[in-house]
This record gives C-alpha cells, structure tokens and sequence, in this order.
C-alpha cells in the first residue's frame, strides 16, 4: 500500500486540508472557514483522526499563515505569533495537530511551503535556485527557496511587509497594515483594493484604476526581490495575481524599472518564462505542505 501524507493550508481566510501521495494521486481535500482557533483546529484534526487510526498517514505537513516561531529550539516554536488575524495570537498550531494526530508533522509559512511545493513537484531534474514565490490575496508573502531549503533566519522572509514608493499624491490611501500603514500589504493586498475602492477586486473593471497602481505596487516589490536574491524564477501567484492581464503587465513594469541595470538574458528576453503564475494552480499551498511531509520522513 501506497503511504499517504497529510497536508494543511492554514490560510487566514480558509483551512484546506487533504490526503495525497502526489499531486496526480489526491484521496480526499477539503475547505472550511478559519474561525475560532480551537473549533477550526479540531476540524482540521477530525479531517485526518481516520486515515491516522488506521495508520495509513506517514506524516502531516502543516503551511500557515504568520508570523510564525520556526526556531525549533524555542518554547513558542511551532507557534502563529504576533499575527493581526483577531483570536489567532501565540495559537499552538504544530503542537495541537502534532498531539492530536501522534504523526511527524512538519511546519512552515505558507508561501514557504508554496515555493517548496512548485520546486518539489515541478522542478524535476532541472532545478531553480534561488526560488522566489509571491503569493497577493487576503495578505502578501513571500517565500524564498535557497539551496533546496525555505530560508529562515530570525524568523522567517517577510518581504509582505517591504517598505516601498507611496506617491501620495497618486494614491492618498494610508494603507491598512495595522504594524505599518503603507507597507506593501497595507497599499496592495486584497483588503488593501476592497478599503481603498470599496469593491471588491474581482468586481472591478479592467479599466479600473486599481489596476495600474496594483500592477506597479507588485512591480516594485519583485523588482526588490530581484535585487536581493536574484531567483532563477518567480512564481505570481494569489487571487489578486488571477485578474486577467496582471501578470503581463507586471512584467513589462519590471522591464522597464530595472532599466536594463540586471543584465541576464531571462530578464531582457524571456520574462513571459520568468514571473509566471503557479504550475499547482491554487493548491500550490497544500500540495506543499504534502511535499514537506513527504520530505521529513525522507530525510
């Protein structure tokens, strides 16, 4: 018999839980609301208690929304921290879902774990390191891939929260980051769109002009994750990133704010092949979550 993995999306919006060997071999997924810690934990753990009393699951990979604790040798590690999320606060998750389940569980942000996923599932024998995911939804991450591994570090990459150019005058919107007011997932998230235009962004018209300060916002941000980690690639990926177009024409503002300065021919020749939506679709998440609990018990 084939052995099964778990994997958990702990997004701050939804939970997704489901039982995979692979992303061609899915047993069973499911979605529910993140309410209340205690109810949607213990939702997460009834999903999984049968195929884990039959001892059909090896190990459970967990891929949460932060900021998380991922220094194992901390008292809080495994633990969501300091996160604007209401109730969500110091929340135990790796240990509730460890304890419940008694399997090896691994535990990472959600864009790490998205970033993994895409380089685990898709690389193949042509890996891409560095590796860059973004992901633009309910919040903005970013996840970093470096020698095969998620970066971490004092906590973990939290370039979400980048500090970037806010034209006042363009865009008078004061952001909505309760830590930071106009930092990039303050001007740019999903929630960010819904205050500014009091729409949400997937009723807003392509002509809108939400969309061109959108496009320039995710700009900036990959053209400072260029600067920083020069990634072989970088996957766009969110429900923001769907809207038609987008992905076009952040390249082409990338284009053009590098100027010419980073002198790669992927850069200047292929960057349809660069910043590219992800391969997994919208289960990059926990199909990374399921890789890394294939990868624990591997190692």
């Amino acid at each position: 018999m084939k052995r099964l993995y778990g994997g958990i999306e702990a997004g701050g919006t939804k939970f997704v839980c489901m039982v995979a060997t692979d992303p061609a071999h899915i047993v069973e997924e499911k979605r529910f609301p993140t309410t209340r810690p205690d109810e949607t934990i213990r939702q997460a753990n009834l999903f999984f208690s049968p195929y884990a009393g039959r001892g059909e699951l090896a190990a459970v990979g967990i891929a949460s929304f932060g900021p998380l604790d991922l220094n194992p040798a901390s008292l809080k590690y495994g633990y969501i921290t300091s996160t604007p999320k209401p109730d969500w606060n110091y929340v135990d998750l790796h240990g509730q879902v460890a304890r419940a389940l008694d399997l090896p569980t691994a535990f990472d942000t959600d864009v790490n774990a998205a970033a993994f996923g895409e380089h685990y599932w898709t690389a193949g024998n042509n890996p891409l390191d560095p590796f860059v995911y973004m992901t633009v939804g309910t919040g903005i991450g970013v996840g970093v891939l470096a020698n095969g591994r998620p970066m971490h570090g004092l906590v973990h990459t939290e370039a979400g929260h980048f500090s970037i150019p806010h034209d006042w005058q363009k865009d008078p919107f004061p952001g909505i980051c309760p830590y930071h007011g106009d930092c990039l997932e303050g001007l740019a998230s999903g929630p960010a769109i819904n205050r500014r235009w009091r729409q949400n962004a997937e009723l807003l018209p392509d002509a809108h002009p939400a969309w061109d300060l959108e496009e320039e916002y995710i700009a900036l941000a990959l053209m400072n994750l260029i600067y920083a980690y020069s990634p072989q690639k970088i996957v766009l990926g969110g429900g923001v990133s769907q809207h038609v177009g987008l992905h076009e024409a952040v390249r082409r503002k990338v284009q053009q704010g590098l100027n010419g300065y980073i002198q790669s021919p992927v850069l200047l020749n292929a960057i349809d092949e660069y910043i590219v939506p992800p391969s997994l679709g919208n289960r990059s998440g926990v199909l990374g979550a399921i890789a890394m609990a294939i990868d624990l018990v591997k190692k």
